[in-house]
């Protein structure tokens, strides 16, 4: 065979091999977009596989206590506790420890990973949005920090350490994080989900 038709051969295949392959996080550059807001609709009475390993993850990288993940399908309101999708990491607002755990975990969830994409480890874990210390951090606005007052408050100074998420750190993550389907949980979240 003539090197003329070697040639196109050759190109032919290194052209079909760098291809894309379909999968939203195939290559080591692509990543999950910014979640959307996916309230609870449906209620479980265990925690999605996500949320456990994302829980048991920050309290052993990070200390701090774990908390309520799941909530009783009777208590009112809306709350992503109610499908498993969401963990209250107990940290204290008040001790300066507490609140240098907090922001690390903040700095590194927000970070710009190596391809320059923000905010790559809230998206991968697909967080969808935090809450601490009278602050949320919604995926929807690209974690751009807002104030924040619960719904059952009047005012922050008649608001408890609680509703204003003064004592624990709320991380709430969408269906497929909760169900550890992004790309963060790949290894991690066995078994059928």
């Amino acid at each position: 065979m003539s090197r003329l038709r070697i040639l196109p051969a050759l190109l032919l295949l290194a052209v079909t091999l760098a291809l894309p392959t379909g999968s939203s996080a195939s290559t080591a550059d692509s990543i999950e977009d910014y979640a959307r807001y996916q309230p609870q609709t449906k209620c479980r009475h265990h925690v999605r596989p996500g949320m456990e390993v994302l829980a048991h993850w920050l309290v052993r990288r990070y200390g701090g206590g774990y908390g309520p993940t799941t909530r009783p399908c009777r208590s009112g309101g809306t709350s992503e506790h109610k499908d498993g999708r969401a963990f209250d990491w107990t940290l204290d607002a008040a001790k300066k420890q507490d609140r240098k755990r907090a922001r690390a975990f903040l700095d590194f969830a927000f970070a710009e990973d190596a391809h320059g994409n923000a905010d790559a480890k809230a998206r991968r874990m697909g967080i969808m949005y935090v809450i601490w210390n009278d602050t949320m951090y919604p995926a929807w606005h690209e974690f751009e920090p807002e104030p924040y007052l619960s719904s059952g408050c009047e005012s922050r100074r008649k608001c408890s350490k609680t509703l204003r998420h003064r004592d624990h750190l709320h991380v709430s993550l969408s269906r497929p994080g909760g169900r550890g389907d992004t790309s963060w949980y790949d290894g991690r979240v066995g078994g059928d989900s």
